[in-house]
């Protein structure tokens, strides 16, 4: 069986990792990507790639613990909450792929547009940057929920035999 202390750590790793993941993408949605659209759009992109640039690595590594620990979190459960752990991992995991794949080529765009202005069809990259921001908090924000209930709902955290 595992041992009860290392699953406890793991649950409160994957708790903790998981609720900074869901509430910094959670208020870039509400806060940060809605002021982006009422603000002059030197203003925002000025200040989209600044914040995105400081964003990388703190974001990075918060992913990469959510997901390290929601996944052993998974290995360490049997039952239901392993497969709970796993679809917290899977979404944080999706969360991170959009990012990469999404949001991130897009933000390497918006650091050029910053010195030499916008092209012709800026807007439907800006709306695509939104749509991919919306997707990966919402994965992050179910994955948090699923950790959480495997959190408060204490005895669904059984360990695996071992």
């Amino acid at each position: 069986m595992a041992d009860p202390r290392v699953l406890r750590a793991t649950s409160l790793l994957a708790l903790l990792s998981g609720g900074l993941l869901a509430g910094a993408f959670g208020y870039g949605a509400v806060n940060v990507a809605t002021t982006f659209n009422a603000v002059p759009l030197e203003v925002r992109l000025t200040f989209h790639s600044a914040l995105m640039q400081m964003n990388g690595p703190v974001m990075q590594t918060t992913m990469a613990a959510a997901a390290l620990s929601a996944l052993a979190l998974a290995v360490l459960c049997r039952g239901l909450p392993r497969v709970v752990g796993a679809l917290a991992g899977l979404l944080v995991v999706g969360s991170f792929l959009v990012t990469r794949f999404g949001n991130v080529p897009i933000n390497g765009q918006i650091k050029v547009w910053a010195v030499s202005g916008p092209p012709a069809g800026y807007a439907e990259l800006l709306s695509q940057w939104e749509t991919f921001n919306v997707v990966r908090t919402v994965a992050a924000v179910l994955a948090f929920a699923l950790i959480g209930w495997l959190v408060v709902s204490r005895r669904s955290l059984t360990p695996t035999p071992g």
